[in-house]
């Protein structure tokens, strides 16, 4: 079994500041360890369930975040960017059983967590066919078109509910909520087996968690400056709806992806 295992930062267990999320800083440090951690969980669920091949993706700001020097062996691990259109997803294809998120969180707009955004922090929010979107949503999708279920993701509390509502068979670890600024977050150690634990039972229910993709792909993204909604709209297809919104109508994931590039 061929696993594709995605790892954010933002949604891991404790990060609560930007401050703690950005390489270089002097809080960055802990936080990239849990992050270690948690994805080291997510391994060794993975290859307990049977995968005995595994792609790991940074998929955090520098892409540089873990340390990578505990990998199992049957691991790959992706660093840095590889500047597609499948971004937190680099690499993805057909030729992969399952995919599994670690650490995300959720959307902009939310108030479940003090560091929900959607790629950046420019945006008040985003929308895929009306509803707001989280990385969640953009990342399953790329997924999906792949012919790749999500089976689990950990994170902050919002998300999972948030995939739930994608995704209902998926597994979820939520390893904390947000009250305004504040996280409340679950023991490191407790978070570190309920990943493994989830990851484990998500590879049993792939074939339930299987995402169809709409055959309509309206993005949509309200910018917190009026200037980055003039300057998103002249990305061919854009059309500038209001002061601060931009609409793209895709034709695929592929395109819609494309067109966030450049319109977040």
């Amino acid at each position: 079994m061929k696993v594709y295992i995605s790892v954010d930062l933002e949604g891991i267990t404790g990060v609560t500041d930007w401050a703690e999320t950005e390489l270089g800083d002097h809080e960055h440090a802990w936080a990239a360890k849990q992050m270690t951690l948690e994805m080291l969980a997510a391994c060794e669920g993975a290859i307990e369930a049977g995968a005995d091949e595994i792609v790991i993706k940074d998929a955090h700001d520098s892409g540089r975040n873990m340390d990578i020097s505990e990998l199992p062996e049957c691991a790959t691990v992706i660093r840095s960017w590889t500047c597609a259109p499948e971004s937190m997803m680099a690499g993805i294809d057909s030729t992969f059983d399952a995919a599994v998120f670690i650490g995300y969180h959720d959307g902009a707009g939310s108030d479940k967590s003090p560091l929900a955004h959607t790629m950046n922090r420019d945006n008040c929010w985003v929308k895929i066919n009306g509803k707001r979107a989280a990385e969640f949503d953009l990342n399953a999708y790329v997924a999906a078109e792949a012919g790749v279920p999500v089976v689990f993701v950990s994170g902050d509390e919002g998300i999972c509910s948030h995939a739930k509502e994608m995704v209902p068979a998926i597994e979820t670890a939520g390893v904390k909520y947000g009250i305004g600024e504040a996280t409340f977050s679950m023991a490191p150690k407790k978070a570190v087996k309920l990943i493994k634990e989830g990851v484990k039972k998500g590879l049993e229910k792939i074939e339930e968690c299987r995402l169809e993709v709409p055959t309509e792909l309206i993005f949509e993204a309200n910018f917190k400056e009026h200037a980055h909604a003039y300057r998103s709209a002249f990305y061919p297809g854009a059309e500038q709806v209001d002061e601060k919104t931009v609409r793209y109508a895709a034709k695929n994931v592929k395109d819609m992806m494309t067109a966030r590039m450049f319109i977040l």
